[in-house]
């Protein structure tokens, strides 16, 4: 968490004039080159049937709410704004929308009492009745939101003997084995924070580098994390070699590796590791901020790392989500994840919370390629913690306090996305002829689709969804986050 109310605040500054820059998001930035759409033919199915609309307004007072209106499609276009949505062009299939079960989320949630605790997994992972969550962030041992700094191997031990997730079970574990009765496609991707302090150069869980000496041992080590584990009933479904790896502080867990370090761990162990242990968690490298598109570009460059690499992650601290496109027109083969962003007390109006996030992560992010759009922390207290030596005032998906829980921004946010765009979802082509509604559309495994659209003026937007040659007319109000979905059965 790199200086986070310094940055978010400055991003806000900007955001006003960014925004008039290009439909995506900030001044200058290059659009996805859209083809000409294939007209649909008209389905007579799709044109009798009605269309659910949901809306988060920026007062925060109609907050995910249904609309009441039978809306319903139309061969005639109406005025304003058209969204043309074009279900023949395909983009990356999405691996769902969530936040970090970090150490303290954990904490807080284990806190509750059995029948609170069950009440806020449904509501955040059902698939039906709550707002299913499909993605989430774990930290491989202690990050700055755990109760206290640990690895699983504190004691040095190169034959890995002593290694133990005892820590973990008292609270993650559980917690994760909880959710996955809830959820149990949820797909669960791992980020360390550090090694084992003996690892390192200087020999602290807080700042340094990973010896090269350690490398073999560190990726078996990594190894073993996964497979105990599985062993546990919990399957990574990916893994990160380091968090924010260009960032370190001797206040909490953390370590750098330059690009290279990581290609020459990532190629030389925790690859070939990985091969003969049978693992097919995927590896995600850089997992850090948009402002670097070199980082893993040089990894890819590389003709044997890059077999072992999935794609990149990346962070919300600093740049433009568009470098994510960057990567992604440079090395298509290759995926991208949207890892992390937080909110907090340097903002707290609900209407610009709403019209940033949708602006850079919910919309932006799947348009620039993200397969996956993380928040970190998905419960904290009312004190926004427990910390452990990072940031302050960083605010969780919900609240957790008094044997309940208080929904915030965040939360309806990802609803917005994750009720609606299960795992398996593909997005699809869509454009706007304003760029002041910003939207990305998806169709479900089950046939369905999905827009989601943010109207980022000041003034209502009449809109006209099109799809081949059928219209469906509505009006969005101003800097109102809505979600369309068709035909739902």
């Amino acid at each position: 968490m790199l200086f986070i109310s310094l940055i978010r605040s400055s991003m806000f500054l900007s955001f006003s004039s960014a925004l008039l820059g290009c439909l995506l998001l900030f001044s200058g930035c290059k659009t996805e080159p859209m083809p000409t759409p294939t007209p649909d033919p008209v389905d007579t199915t799709r044109v009798k049937s009605e269309v659910e609309l949901w809306k988060t307004q920026p007062d925060g007072l109609l907050v995910l709410a249904k609309d009441p209106t039978a809306y319903k499609w139309k061969t005639i276009q109406g005025n304003g704004v058209v969204i043309t949505v074009d279900s023949t062009q395909r983009r990356q299939t999405m691996d769902g929308f969530g936040a970090a079960v970090t150490g303290s989320s954990a904490h807080v949630i284990m806190q509750l009492t059995e029948a609170s605790r069950k009440a806020l997994i449904k509501d955040l992972f059902k698939p039906d009745s709550g707002i299913g969550i499909s993605f989430v962030r774990i930290t491989i041992g202690a990050s700055d939101f755990s109760i206290n700094s640990y690895t699983y191997l504190d004691t040095e031990d190169t034959t890995l003997q002593a290694f133990s997730l005892d820590v973990d079970e008292q609270e993650l574990v559980p917690v994760l084995q909880q959710i996955l009765l809830v959820h149990p496609g949820l797909k669960i991707m791992a980020t360390p924070w550090s090694p084992p302090a003996w690892m390192k150069d200087n020999r602290s869980l807080n700042g340094g580098s990973l010896l090269p000496k350690y490398y073999g041992l560190y990726a078996r080590y990594l190894v073993k994390y996964v497979k105990t584990m599985e062993s546990l009933g919990i399957p990574i479904y990916a893994i990160s070699p380091q968090n924010e790896p260009e960032h370190t502080t001797n206040s909490y867990p953390s370590m750098g590796m330059t690009a290279q370090q990581q290609l020459v761990f990532i190629r030389d162990y925790l690859g070939p590791e990985f091969a003969q242990a049978g693992i097919a968690s995927k590896i995600f490298v850089f997992d850090h901020n948009w402002d670097n598109v070199q980082y893993p570009q040089s990894i890819y460059n590389d003709p044997i790392a890059k077999d072992y690499v999935a794609g990149a992650a990346y962070h919300c601290y600093g740049g433009n989500v568009s470098a994510m496109s960057v990567v992604h027109n440079a090395f298509p083969d290759k995926d991208l994840w949207f890892t992390e962003c937080s909110g907090g007390d340097w903002a707290t109006n609900f209407g610009d919370n709403l019209k940033w996030n949708s602006t850079n992560l919910m919309i932006g992010a799947p348009l620039n390629w993200a397969k996956g759009i993380l928040f970190w922390n998905i419960a904290l207290d009312q004190n926004d913690g427990p910390q452990n030596g990072g940031c302050t005032n960083c605010r969780g998906v919900v609240t957790v306090a008094a044997n309940t829980y208080q929904r915030n921004v965040e939360y309806y946010l990802l609803a917005h996305s994750s009720k609606f765009v299960p795992d398996g979802s593909v997005r699809i082509a869509s454009s706007s002829t304003n760029s002041q509604v910003g939207n990305v559309a998806y169709r479900r495994p089950d046939g369905r689709f999905v827009l989601v659209c943010m109207n980022y003026s000041d003034s209502p937007q009449e809109i006209s969804v099109k799809v081949g040659e059928i219209y469906l007319n509505w009006t969005l109000p101003a800097g109102t986050l809505a979600t369309l979905a068709w035909p739902l059965k």
